[in-house]
């Protein structure tokens, strides 16, 4: 008698040889599914969310293809078959390819540029994503992997980001630009995302006569000067907000939708969240002038003027690539 303590899905397609383009992309779709082949043309899948769903359009693609599709329901007929069903899904191989990947890039991440290990780190992320979507059975292997990541990740923002501030909880009091002109601000030196956005919204909408002190490391930082991004400063990550959005929170410049808008990309840039589809070219930019531009007061100016296009491009409202 069959067992009902799991419930498998089984697609079998057939497709024309003369088919090869049809024929590769079911396949890639079959694989990126997570399914297994019992045999040429027989896939196998658990009953899980929309995986039904996924398959009945793939077994609608071969039939546009010329070729022929049945999707079944299957169920073991004993414990045993139960478990040899579970164990054709067991991903303890790929998470262990993943993690010597991971083991062979720590080795040479504190000599990579910085946008190259920016990319390194999205495209090992995205590996790692993939995997963990089409494990249907997570065990040891998952725990120890995601272990793995979080100390391989924590060593790549050293690199990227060193001194990064920590989130910290606190209310966000409004405060009088009034007050705070003529100041020195000071930061960490070598700026990045959100150091650069944060020095231009102060300099172009807080302190207009602001001078900028950058440091070696965040203990360098005068008593006399007002300090962002970095922890102890007066400004920095407070919750969930950047540096960015609580400098725009503290000085009431909220309700500006253009700079609302750029605080979103900061925020994506700078921790995640959301994507924005203007992030990655102001991200290619801001890495291409830091090659060129080994003074932060020059990268500041630069990458300035670049701001002020996207703040001018973002009041128009214009999506990216909306060009009228």
């Amino acid at each position: 008698m069959a067992t009902s303590n799991a419930s498998w899905l089984l697609l079998v397609v057939s497709l024309p040889t003369s088919s090869a383009t049809g024929r590769m992309r079911i396949w890639r779709a079959l694989k990126a599914l997570g399914c297994m082949a019992l045999r040429d043309g027989a896939y196998l899948l658990p009953a899980q969310g929309e995986h039904a769903a996924r398959l009945k359009e793939l077994a609608d693609a071969c039939a546009r293809e010329g070729g022929s599709a049945w999707l079944l329901n299957a169920s073991p007929h004993s414990a045993d078959e139960a478990d040899a069903y579970r164990q054709l899904f067991d991903r303890s191989a790929d998470y262990a390819e993943l993690r010597k990947s991971w083991k062979e890039a720590n080795a040479g991440i504190a000599s990579m540029a910085m946008p190259e290990l920016a990319r390194l780190q999205r495209k090992l992320q995205r590996e790692f994503d993939a995997l963990r979507a089409i494990d249907f059975f997570p065990g040891e292997a998952r725990l120890e992997a995601e272990a793995a990541w979080t100390d391989f990740d924590k060593c790549v923002e050293a690199v990227l980001s060193p001194d990064e501030p920590h989130e910290t909880e606190g209310r966000i009091a409004r405060l009088d630009p009034a007050r705070y002109q003529g100041r020195l601000w000071a930061t960490r030196r070598k700026l990045w995302v959100d150091r650069v956005a944060s020095a231009w919204l102060i300099r172009r909408f807080i302190d207009h006569d602001a001078r900028f002190r950058w440091l070696a490391k965040p203990a360098d930082c005068p008593k006399s000067a007002l300090g962002f991004d970095f922890d102890g400063a007066t400004f920095t990550h407070i919750g969930d907000r950047v540096t960015f959005e609580n400098l725009m929170a503290s000085f009431g410049l909220e309700d500006d939708p253009a700079l609302v808008r750029l605080g979103a990309m900061v925020h994506s840039l700078d921790v995640g969240g959301e994507p924005v589809a203007e992030a990655s070219g102001f991200e290619a930019m801001l890495a291409g002038a830091r090659e060129r531009l080994s003074d932060d007061d020059a990268l500041l100016t630069e990458i300035s003027g670049l701001l002020d296009s996207l703040y001018m491009h973002f009041m128009r409202g214009k999506p990216a690539g909306d060009v009228p």
